[in-house]
């Protein structure tokens, strides 16, 4: 089974039914597995727009709580790496959030990342792999 990571995103659009991407998202997380896997950056980046926005974030902690979306990412262990990827990539440039994701794909070969963000096409795992995308792009 392939490993999903999901980027802000999708995590907004499958929580706000008037946002642009809603039903594709909705769409797609029927085929998703039981969990897909994030990390921090992407939380408090989905929680501060949606909290922006005038939505309620508290349902954000729902999918938490009812295992859809699990923190899996050790930022301490990986600080070096996630700095590099920001130096390389800061053209872009690259956010806290993206570089996290990106070395979850490095450390998890069979990972798709669920984004809706064009950067990550850009985006290259030990320097030169593409990413698996799942992105309405």
């Amino acid at each position: 089974m392939r490993t999903w990571l999901i980027d802000t995103g999708p995590v907004v659009a499958l929580l706000v039914g008037d946002d642009a991407q809603h039903a594709w998202t909705v769409e797609q997380s029927k085929h998703v597995p039981a969990t897909v896997l994030t990390c921090e950056a992407v939380v408090s980046e989905a929680l501060f727009l949606l909290k922006r926005d005038g939505h309620d974030p508290d349902d954000l902690f729902g999918l938490v709580e009812a295992g859809f979306l699990r923190v899996c990412f050790d930022f301490h262990a990986e600080v070096r790496h996630v700095r590099e990827l920001m130096r390389r990539y800061r053209d872009r440039p690259m956010s806290f959030a993206d570089a996290c994701l990106v070395t979850m794909a490095e450390l998890q070969p069979d990972a798709c990342v669920w984004t809706l963000d064009r950067d990550f096409h850009f985006y290259r795992k030990q320097r030169r792999q593409t990413l698996s995308l799942l992105t309405p792009w």
